[in-house]
């Protein structure tokens, strides 16, 4: 690896470098954030809510908001959430609050207690297993289609009596009254008296903290709260299964939830979990494990002997997240069972795979007999589901490809010779903005579906899809393994790997020069040397953050654009974190000043900003500033215009020169800058590693100030693990694939 920096660049060192400190609700469902140690309950009075900071008004006068296409698939997932809260209302009234547990969930907790003890658990709990719990499949919605200035209006605001309702709770606790707009949005009509009846409802509220929770029920209940309020326990069991997702987690063992509400000073662990069962704020499941190869060769009649000794863990999760994973798993079920073999014949897929070579004409004859196939490479080897994509089409078959970003989108347009219709983004097919439309069961007219980014895929994107695929359509989720996983729970591309349900294609493309052998390497654990004689991969050493943000400046403005004759805006800047000195805020401040400079008028934007707008968790389009008015922030996403309501600016919108490494992935830029101040050390991974260097496409310029943290992360630093139910699911439903 080469480690000469330009010439022309000089070094300084102008201070210590200070720890990221800073946080939030967006930042932390950007990526598969660490879980941190829960703090216990402050002591004293009301703990100070956070403020963020106030965004300016848009534009002058009142007028009603609306929503960018981006966002129209916010409206099918508010169908799927109050289809969930049908279920919920169509179930038995439920068991009065503080009461123990009987039937199943009274079982499952015994296993629990008996596996932790060493001892069997009780035959009950393995006798009659029973079917796993399945929701009805819905019907699928057609989703709102696009209008003529591509945007949708906006779900109405809470009502005004409500808003000033909660705003007087907010102030005899001694909350800030800014967040009452955010209190009515989350607990609906009747906000006011709910947050009087149980004052930790605040906690449904993104970004409030448990002692601050506390410090506001303190002030409303005076000498009646207690740390073993039983509201207390249930409102923290919920806000842990919450604060789990956005770590990646569907669903968490027993053990491991109630040792967290240990930590929240919660006396009674197992009944804090046992009210928000009978409460229905969450479910408990039963996974039967299966033990490495113990499957291989047993009879039906031995696996059903061996049932009652086979061990088990108890799992405890939010039912949005349940539904999601089990409609997945019954989805993809569905699409590895119903393969039609209808038209094309065999012999014109067979004559699609001679006219292929090497690892594409693998993929196209493992397409032509599997509904579900799996794709695996890196940059290079999406030229395979291209080639895929454009035979499917020749023979016949209405198929598309949907990229996780517009950038994306557009790289893989090129890949089809310009046949620009068969590329789209996965919002756009969700929301029907993109793409063949819905049929008249409300499933995409589609016969094959390729998803090259699969990676990127969380639960709940990812059952929306299967979903709305018809019966006898073909699936393709490709992807890059080595990368970094969906900002949203779950990991479903690693579990269906892992599953081997299905045909498992790996390309033999690598990624070429330089670049491509650094990243050949990482994917297995090694931060090799490689020759780069055209620049393609420069280091420079750094002694701390300031020093960064100096020479990432030099990089961006001076040195690639002399080297490779790139305008600033075509190299993008990746770091670890939001916060800190050589965090994205402070790297785009400095950046906004030289390529942009503005005051900010339109909620701290101005026209011509490069912006990264996230209208939900996990997903990230980069876009420009156009304009300002009534409606909201006007952007233009790759040629797409998008409307950003202006109460959603502050959450949803960010400076964009400066990104994430999970705001980055799907997209990919002529040259990158990846800032490793030294605070970074504790944030590196392998798939970080990974996912950062390959953003680049000529060259990649590393800032580098983590010294022996690097590599030791390349070699040792696995992905977090991710409590997921999505493998056992599969292995009751589709047999193992050879």
């Amino acid at each position: 690896m080469s480690t000469e920096p330009d010439p022309s660049e000089s070094t300084e060192n102008t201070g210590p470098e200070t720890p990221d400190g800073d946080g939030g609700g967006l930042d932390a469902a950007e990526g598969a954030a660490e879980e941190t140690p829960a703090p216990q309950p402050a002591e004293g009075g009301a703990a100070p809510l956070p403020e963020g900071e106030a965004t300016a008004p848009l534009a002058e006068g009142e007028a009603a908001a609306r929503l960018s296409e981006a966002e129209a698939e916010l409206a099918a997932q508010k169908l799927e959430r109050e289809r969930i809260e049908r279920r919920k209302a169509e179930k038995a009234k439920p068991i009065d609050s503080g009461t123990k547990l009987s039937g199943k969930a009274a079982d499952l907790l015994a296993a629990v207690r008996a596996v932790e003890s060493g001892a069997r658990p009780p035959a009950t709990v393995l006798s009659e297993p029973g079917p796993p719990r399945r929701p009805a499949t819905p019907q699928p919605v057609r989703p709102p289609q696009p209008v003529a200035a591509e945007v949708t209006a906006a779900p109405p605001p809470p009502a005004p009596d409500t808003v000033e309702a909660v705003r007087r709770v907010l102030s005899d606790g001694g909350a800030p009254e800014a967040l009452a707009p955010q209190v009515a949005a989350s607990l609906g009509d009747g906000a006011q008296e709910l947050l009087r009846e149980d004052p930790w409802q605040l906690l449904r509220v993104t970004g409030v903290r448990p002692e601050q929770a506390d410090g506001f029920a303190r002030a409303l209940l005076g000498p009646e709260c207690a740390p073993g309020d039983e509201r207390r326990g249930r409102a923290m069991t919920v806000w842990l299964l919450e604060q789990a997702a956005l770590a990646g987690h569907t669903a968490l063992e027993l053990p491991t939830l109630t040792a967290a509400l240990g930590r929240q000073a919660v006396p009674d662990a197992d009944a804090a979990v046992q009210s928000a069962l009978s409460e229905g704020d969450a479910l408990a499941f039963q996974d039967a494990l299966e033990e490495p190869g113990a499957a291989a060769g047993r009879t039906d009649a031995e696996e059903g002997d061996e049932e009652e000794d086979r061990p088990v863990r108890v799992l405890v999760g939010l039912e949005r997240y349940a539904l999601a994973e089990e409609s997945l798993a019954d989805g993809l079920a569905r699409i590895v069972n119903s393969l039609t073999k209808e038209a094309p014949a065999e012999t014109e897929w067979e004559s699609a795979a001679a006219s292929a070579s090497g690892s594409a004409a693998e993929l196209i004859r493992a397409v032509a007999g599997h509904g579900l196939v799996l794709h695996t490479g890196g940059e290079a080897a999406r030229a395979e589901p291209a080639a895929l994509l454009t035979a499917a089409r020749a023979l016949g078959l209405r198929a598309v490809a949907a990229c996780h970003t517009r950038i994306g989108r557009r790289a893989f347009g090129a890949l089809l010779g310009g046949a620009e219709d068969a590329a789209v983004t996965v919002s756009g097919l969700l929301s029907g903005t993109e793409g063949p439309g819905r049929d008249a069961d409300g499933a995409f007219a589609l016969d094959l579906l390729v998803l090259p980014d699969a990676p990127r895929l969380d639960v709940e994107r990812a059952a929306m899809l299967v979903e709305s695929l018809p019966d006898g359509a073909r699936l393709v989720l490709g992807g890059d393994p080595a990368e970094l996983w969906s900002a949203g729970p779950g990991r479903v591309f690693a579990d269906l790997l892992a599953a081997r349900v299905c045909p498992q294609v790996a390309s033999r493309t690598p990624d070429p020069g330089p670049l491509g052998e650094l990243l050949s390497g990482i994917g297995v654990g090694e931060l090799n040397q490689v020759e780069a004689p055209g620049k393609e991969l420069v280091i420079v050493p750094v002694r701390d953050a300031a020093e960064a943000v100096h020479r990432t400046m030099q990089l961006v403005f001076e040195s690639v654009p002399r080297a490779f004759g790139l305008a600033p805006g075509e190299t993008v800047v990746i770091t670890p974190g939001h916060g800190g000195p050589a965090g994205t805020r402070a790297l785009n401040a400095g950046l906004k000043e030289r390529l942009n400079p503005g005051p900010g008028r339109f909620g701290g934007f101005d026209p011509g900003d490069v912006v990264a707008h996230s209208p939900v968790p996990g997903q990230v389009e980069l876009g420009r500033v156009e304009k300002a008015d009534a409606d909201g922030l006007h952007l233009s996403c790759s040629g797409a215009p998008v409307v950003v309501p202006r109460e959603r600016v502050e959450q949803t919108v960010r400076h964009g020169w400066a990104l994430t490494a999970h705001q980055a992935a799907g997209s990919r830029w002529p040259a990158a800058v990846v800032v490793l101040p030294g605070d970074a050390a504790q944030a590196l991974s392998r798939p970080w590693v990974y996912t950062a260097f390959s953003r680049a496409e000529r060259h990649l310029s590393v800032v580098h100030g983590v010294e022996q943290a690097l590599p030791r992360a390349v070699a040792e630093v696995a992905p977090k693990p991710r409590t997921t139910r999505l493998p056992v699911l599969l292995r009751t439903q589709v047999p193992a694939a050879g």
